[in-house]
């Protein structure tokens, strides 16, 4: 699968707002991209649904084709179609590894799944786009442990989610309930992404 290997900083420089959590992206002037950070464009009603869309795909590291297969779900699914895709996209679990902060970025969190550190309910889990669902356990593999605590002392005063439950001593999580759209710690207009595919 086609992954952008490029640096992270342009992509928030591109949508105009940090699209992870780490110093860079947040302490930094998020400038357009080019020379002085040009800005003679201006978006038009396209641009601006677009942009919207780049946002929630950078921030969860989600390719285009995995994006529209997770809203065509979101649309078959009973509620409002905005708050149930961001509700799959949350679920995924490279980035329940992110939010537990046994990872700085989502980056981060997908080599951790894909390498194999992760195991849900006792089996070893390397899709980093695994769905985990209510009464699921998260443990990390006992050889990898040692890594995973390094990462979580040098994130200090990280929270963790209330959907999610935490045990620092063992390194394990269970996911205690759904998460909802207003526990997601991301900015972005639903509507306008639902408006993007229409």
């Amino acid at each position: 699968m086609a992954n952008y290997c490029g640096p992270k900083l342009k992509l928030s420089r591109r949508v105009g707002v940090p699209i992870a959590d780490l110093p860079k992206h947040t302490q930094r002037q998020l400038t357009p991209p080019g020379v002085h950070g040009y800005k003679g464009r201006r978006l038009r009603d396209y641009g601006v649904r677009l942009n919207e869309k780049q946002k929630l795909r950078y921030h969860y590291n989600v390719m285009e084709k995995q994006f529209r297969r997770t809203l065509n779900r979101a649309t078959r699914i009973k509620g409002n179609t905005g708050d149930v895709l961001l509700v799959l996209l949350e679920r995924r679990l490279d980035n329940i590894i992110r939010r537990l902060g046994y990872a700085r970025s989502i980056w981060q969190a997908r080599q951790i799944v894909a390498h194999g550190h992760i195991q849900v309910n006792g089996q070893k889990v390397d899709r980093p786009s695994y769905e985990v669902s209510v009464g699921d356990t998260i443990a990390i593999r006992e050889k990898s442990q040692k890594a995973i605590r390094e990462n979580l002392e040098s994130l200090p005063g990280h929270e963790v989610p209330a959907w999610l439950s935490f045990a620092p001593a063992d390194l394990t999580a269970n996911v205690v309930s759904e998460p909802t759209p207003d526990q997601v710690p991301f900015d972005v207009n639903m509507n306008l992404i639902i408006e993007f595919y229409r």
